[in-house]
């Protein structure tokens, strides 16, 4: 296949740190061995029952990031995580040496400071966590019409984009980029970090930003109705060349067809992302150790400021008082933990009802909750193999497009695929690599469901649903299926029973102008939501600030302000 390289390749050099010591950013690989993930005492019945402030329901990085901003401002924290592994969808394990990752492997905006970092940066300076970064800026994409080196950013994008898709669509990405420059503007200085889910907010972020907005431009940005930016974008092409809605979801921002699915969200996470990938001199982040070292860097942070963490510890239910108030959560063989405060779950909004005693919750919720709309789920193939010979240039992402035909949201047609191992020599054995392929919330959870994880037909339906992944491999290493060591293939009851993800799902598919995420608040005392079933939605960026706009929901304003002056934004 033709390879088309698009702009040259990156020079790998070493850079500074950062103003704040407390991230080191390097931009060159070495072999130095990730750090295991210190132990932790998994107690069992009763002996887990203690008292707390808060309670936060699973470790995924919402919950995680609510949770340390949360023990960052003085409270005392456990959080409760059913798994053996913290992290959620970002939780990754070893098997003979490879280090597999179950998530998220694109990443960018941590190691800046102040407004320079995404939410997840802000959360990451606000505990002061130390992560060793590896800069890049490429990814391989593989589309019928050829396969092209493209690098992250607006003029090697228009180059890629006239090859593919001509013209036409040039002129539409540019009336995007228009459309969304006001947005843009106003992302960079009003902060995610600066909301909160009260009235405080005028303090935190209206007072607190609003004379930067004003001096800006001489006038406030005004956002519109979720989308309508990109719709007036859209009405100028009968068959628009993009789906920019796609764009808020932490993956390569690439032509319509091109973009993993994800539904559409609110305009300020759209901003965000063209803010932060189409300037000059931008570029993608890869934690050394990869996802683990991400969500340990912040579990070491919620420990940190006294934090507790509880693995293998699954919550069967929130009690309720007397009052209708949530006052505690019952662990799954014994134990229970009361809360003080609240108690805050980073499960979905179905996953979240089942640990409520439907009599007691208001039904218009219970019902709004249940009727919300669930994102198909994903197809996972997970390699170790042997390296000899590979060409040393290999990227880290590739993305494969198998047809046009369907657009992205088709079963079985785009596959992405991360080789962390190119990045972090040590995820791997030496002369080793370790892959990870899915195809992006695609895949139908109905042609699994009922099915017996350890039945022949079960088996069966995996070898078949598993060879569009094999493929799409293929088309970056042809000869994988005879350097693979180790195989291992997920499907959508392998996350479904993980995750504890309701249906395995990717998330809540709201459409934009039809629904929002709603806040972290709920009509049930004391009870709180974070995650990608809430406000700004699915993604890494948006998770970690719905965690950390969770966390500021409940402590007084002045305190969230002086947070804001100390992580500098």
């Amino acid at each position: 296949m033709l390879r088309k390289h698009i702009g040259s390749r990156p020079t790998w050099t070493k850079s500074r740190a950062r103003s704040s010591p407390a991230i080191k950013v390097r931009c060159q690989a070495s072999s130095t061995a990730s750090k295991p993930a210190p132990p932790r005492l998994q107690l069992t019945g009763d002996a887990r029952s203690h008292e707390t402030d808060i309670v936060v329901i699973g470790s995924g990085i919402g919950g995680l990031c609510c949770a340390g901003m949360l023990a960052k401002y003085g409270y005392k924290v456990t959080v409760c995580e059913s798994h053996s592994i913290p992290g959620g969808a970002a939780h990754a394990w070893v098997r003979d040496g490879f280090h597999f990752e179950s998530g998220p492997s694109l990443y960018s905006g941590m190691a800046g400071r102040g407004k320079e970092a995404n939410p997840l940066g802000h959360v990451l300076t606000a505990l002061g966590v130390d992560l060793d970064l590896i800069r890049y800026n490429t990814w391989n994409v593989v589309v019928p019409e050829g396969t092209f080196l493209t690098r992250i950013g607006n003029d090697n994008f228009y180059e890629v984009l006239k090859q593919i898709r001509g013209p036409e669509a040039v002129a539409e990405w540019s009336r995007l980029q228009e459309a969304m420059r006001p947005l843009a503007k106003a992302a960079a200085l009003m902060p995610p970090a600066a909301f909160r889910y009260d009235p405080g907010v005028l303090v935190t972020a209206i007072a607190r930003y609003l004379p930067a907005l004003l001096q800006s431009g001489g006038r406030t940005p005004k956002f519109p109705p979720p989308q309508q930016h990109l719709l007036q974008v859209r009405r100028h092409q009968p068959k628009p060349v993009f789906h920019s809605s796609r764009f808020p979801r932490l993956s390569p921002p690439l032509p319509a067809d091109l973009c993993p699915p994800s539904p559409p969200f609110p305009p300020a996470p759209q901003a965000y992302m063209f803010n932060e990938w189409y300037r000059p001199d931008c570029f993608l982040e890869f934690p050394r150790g990869g996802s683990q070292a991400l969500v340990q860097g912040l579990v070491t942070g919620l420990e940190r400021h006294g934090g507790r963490l509880m693995l293998s510890s699954h919550v069967e239910r929130v009690n309720l008082d007397s009052k209708g108030a949530a006052s505690s959560v019952s662990l799954r063989g014994g134990g229970t933990i009361k809360a003080r405060k609240a108690v805050i779950s980073n499960a979905s909004a179905w996953d979240t009802l089942k640990l409520l005693p439907p009599d007691r919750l208001p039904d218009q919720w219970r019902r709004s909750r249940q009727s919300t709309p669930a994102c198909p789920s994903f197809m996972h193939l997970h390699v170790g193999f042997d390296g000899k010979d590979l060409d040393p240039a290999l990227e880290l992402h590739h993305i494969v497009v198998n047809t046009w035909e369907g657009g992205v949201t088709a079963p079985q047609n785009v596959v992405l695929v991360s080789i962390p191992s190119v990045m972090d020599p040590a995820m791997a054995p030496p002369g080793k690599h370790c892959l990870h392929a899915y195809l992006p919330a695609t895949e139908p959870y109905e042609l699994w469901k009922g099915l017996d994880r350890r039945s022949p037909e079960y088996a069966a339906l995996k070898e078949e649903r598993s060879q569009v992944l094999w493929a799409g491999v293929e088309k970056v290493i042809p000869d994988i299926r005879k350097r693979a060591e180790l195989v291992m293939v997920g499907t959508p009851l392998t996350h479904e029973r993980f995750l504890r993800r309701h249906r395995g799902t990717y998330g809540p598919a709201i459409e934009a102008g039809k629904g929002f995420f709603p806040g972290p608040t709920t009509p049930i005392p004391g009870l709180y939501c974070c995650g990608d079933s809430t406000f700004p939605g699915i993604g890494l960026p948006a998770v970690a600030a719905s965690g950390a706009i969770c966390a500021n929901t409940l402590v007084p304003v002045w305190d969230h302000w002086k947070l804001l002056d100390e992580i500098g934004v």
